[in-house]
């Protein structure tokens, strides 16, 4: 079976394209409705966060070892902790798991 990558790149160019201007073309008021706006403000970050959270349990040799680190990760970064701190515990947690399921 042979296949044309240019076909490929071009149908992904025409949908990128078009995800992008439909909306400019066809909403040409302010929103006003207040589910929209609060839809539209959270889909960057939830986005992010789909892509990011399974990539955290995955890049660790040991799952347990990325699961934890994201749990304390996200109660650091709830009591404040800055982005510095909650990486280095994450790191710790990281290692220290790891350590301690290869002797188990």
């Amino acid at each position: 079976m042979n296949h044309n990558i240019y076909i490929y790149l071009l149908i992904m160019g025409g949908v990128t394209y078009l995800i992008r201007v439909l909306p400019l073309t066809l909403i040409r008021k302010q929103i006003k409705n207040r589910f929209l706006k609060s839809f539209l403000f959270y889909v960057p970050y939830v986005t992010l966060a789909v892509m990011t959270f399974p990539a955290i349990v995955d890049a660790t040799s040991e799952p347990l070892a990325g699961l934890l680190a994201l749990i304390i990760g996200i109660v650091l970064a709830w009591i404040g902790a800055n982005l510095f701190q909650v990486s280095v515990a994450c790191c710790v947690v990281v290692f220290l798991t790891e350590l301690i399921m290869r002797y188990i």
